[in-house]
């Protein structure tokens, strides 16, 4: 059975899928091909289901129960770290409000805690990897940065306004849960479950040989430096990878209900994880 997987081209993605992409585990009846896009792009395509196995937002994923369930592993949890705001100028999460933020996508994770955090402002959707540029430029207020953006803001001079897995951990007590990995159901019973099995498997073999799966990552590092890399990966692959566990679900379903409460998602969201 062809499995096709999408995922961000950023290192903790690329780390995590080494074994599968490289043909480090078997696969038995399944042959796994992989598509690199950015995660907005990938939740969109989510909501047609064209994969069989996606990176998603887990804002993402509260428009996708009907076509996905969750894996169980293959999360990526924010434990008193996540997305930023960062602006030219220091300040404080107030100072923007009504103000224009570039943001990643508006079925982002990061879209969604901001929304939380700063009910009043006016998004701009970039690209990931443009949003630093465009704030350094002054086209917007401030920008709201995913991935390796969070260790290389610096670099162009910009401050950093909120964390927001800080934020969030502050307020709720609980990590920030921003992707997960979603199978699709009409694969079967059987199929999802072996599936998500394997992508267990491929997690676990790039924690046990993490020099080999860096190595593989550092190719999607853009501007980080192996050290950097090595950090930016433990961030984002770790325990919480190989399990939400009971903290992790409680905190996606923490997420979710305060989404719907707060009426930033049409509905409430049953949450079922694979695996």
């Amino acid at each position: 059975m062809l499995i096709r997987v999408g995922h961000s081209p950023d290192p903790d993605d690329a780390f995590m899928f080494h074994a599968l992409a490289n043909d480090k585990i078997p696969t038995g009846d399944y042959q796994f091909t992989h598509e690199l896009q950015d995660i907005e792009t990938l939740n969109r395509r989510a909501l047609k289901g064209e994969l069989e196995l996606t990176a998603v937002s887990l804002h993402g994923y509260a428009y996708l129960t009907d076509k996905y369930a969750l894996c169980a592993c293959g999360c990526s949890m924010g434990d008193n770290y996540g997305p930023m705001v960062v602006a030219k100028h220091p300040g404080s999460l107030g100072d923007f409000r009504k103000k224009r933020i570039a943001i990643p996508g508006t079925m982002t994770t990061a879209y969604l805690a901001l929304r939380m955090a700063l009910p009043e402002f006016e998004p701009v959707v970039y690209p990931f990897d443009e949003i630093l540029n465009v704030t350094q430029a002054g086209e917007v207020d401030a920008g709201l940065i995913i991935h390796e953006g969070q260790l290389t803001y610096q670099n162009q001079g910009l401050h950093l306004i909120t964390d927001l897995g800080q934020w969030w951990l502050k307020d709720t007590g609980l990590p920030l849960p921003l992707g997960g990995n979603a199978i699709r159901r009409d694969l079967g019973e059987k199929a999802m479950h072996d599936v998500t099995v394997l992508l267990k498997q491929s997690i676990q073999y790039a924690l046990d040989h993490r020099a080999e799966a860096l190595q593989h990552a550092l190719q999607y590092g853009r501007d980080l430096d192996r050290s950097q890399a090595d950090k930016f990966v433990g961030m984002y692959v770790n325990d919480w990878t190989i399990d939400f566990g009971p903290r992790g679900r409680e905190a996606v379903s923490t997420l979710l209900k305060r989404a719907y409460d707060e009426k930033i998602i049409p509905h409430p969201v049953t949450l079922e994880f694979i695996g």
